[in-house]
């Protein structure tokens, strides 16, 4: 049955295994985090050289994998089968593939736990009803940005300790909703304080600028916040920084943050209600980042923010090598810039 990663957590965690499990979709974090569990906890560590085995789809096809579900554990209550990367196995869409797949989901080897990390897509109709009914189907989907500040607050609650607003929304903008670079960069923060006890330690923007790499003074917060207020010469100082430094400061996030940020204005413009609350509500932000809309929407117009958010698309082709011609990183940058702020 169709079931969410959280809730199949909960069922791991309690020893409830099921015959297959099918993890499909566009984050594969979720899928990785589903699978490396299994791997790790459902056979005892003397029992994995025997009953555990891990294939790669673009090693295997369907029948081989078929074949080792069908077999018994050895010496043991259970095996299990990992299939990693199994979008590409390269009969998996072929006739006699899926009738081998449906038929043995319809009737799974009791023994056997056979995992598939079908990732960045998902499969057809009539597959997806067998799986549906008749094993555990987990469908991922990327987060929306709005939804990072939460799922980094949660994350690092479940660890334990607490992170401070303005962390949360630095680390969200500086890496995006690439999830599994997100949990990294949050490891690596807590990994330089593990001597610290749970109440002692609080993640703060400064901790996330010394152990994240983000420079204090020139990063896409301080460019942002340039914008907001019409801080030309700062503006100009950080894209120079930025176009000095590319690889620390790629070109790609800097614009998904500002386009987000315009695109932030866009519906406080629209607001019909523009109290710090109302605000704040709607743009699924804190109370704390409100001032700063507020003072950009003063700042850039209605007409200018429409205007804006174009001359970010337009970038963001530019950046990915459409009608680029022959300009660098760094002059797309300082370009957009001067258009964003004229």
């Amino acid at each position: 049955m169709p079931q969410s990663p959280e809730q199949v957590f909960k069922d791991l965690q309690k020893n409830q295994y099921a015959p297959v499990y099918f993890l499909q979709g566009e984050e594969p974090f979720f899928i990785d985090k589903i699978a490396d569990y299994i791997e790790q906890h459902a056979l005892p560590e003397d029992q994995k050289s025997f009953n555990q085995v891990v294939m790669y789809g673009k090693d295997v096809d369907v029948n081989t994998v078929i074949t080792n579900a069908r077999s018994f554990p050895m010496m043991a209550e259970r095996q299990v089968i990992i299939v990693r990367e199994a979008q590409e196995i390269q009969d998996f869409n072929t006739q006699m593939a899926q009738q081998l797949l449906e038929k043995y989901i319809n009737n799974p080897l009791p023994s056997t736990i056979l995992v598939f990390c079908y990732k960045y897509k998902v499969v057809g109709k009539g597959l997806t009803a067998v799986l549906e009914k008749f094993s555990v189907l987990v469908t991922t989907k990327k987060l929306y940005d709005n939804h990072l500040p939460g799922w980094i607050i949660q994350y690092v609650a479940e660890r334990g300790f607490h992170m401070e607003d303005k962390a949360v929304q630095m680390l969200a903008d500086f890496v995006g909703n690439n999830l599994e670079r997100l949990s990294n960069e949050i490891e690596k923060v807590l990994i330089n304080f593990k001597g610290k006890t749970e109440e002692q330690f609080v993640i703060t923007p400064e901790i996330v600028q010394k152990y994240v790499g983000i420079s204090k003074e020139y990063n896409v917060f301080e460019l942002q916040k340039a914008l907001a207020v019409g801080d030309v010469v700062k503006a100009n100082y950080i894209v120079n920084y930025f176009d000095a430094n590319p690889k620390a400061n790629p070109i790609i996030p800097v614009i998904a943050a500002l386009f987000t940020f315009f695109s932030k204005l866009l519906l406080v413009h629209n607001s019909t209600d523009k109290t710090e609350r109302g605000l704040a509500a709607l743009l699924k932000i804190k109370p704390f980042f409100v001032k700063e809309y507020q003072i950009a929407a003063k700042n850039f117009p209605l007409k200018k923010v429409i205007q804006n958010i174009h001359f970010l698309r337009e970038a963001d082709l530019r950046a990915k090598g459409v009608n680029n011609g022959s300009s660098t990183e760094g002059q797309i940058l300082k370009e957009l810039v001067f258009k964003l702020m004229h």
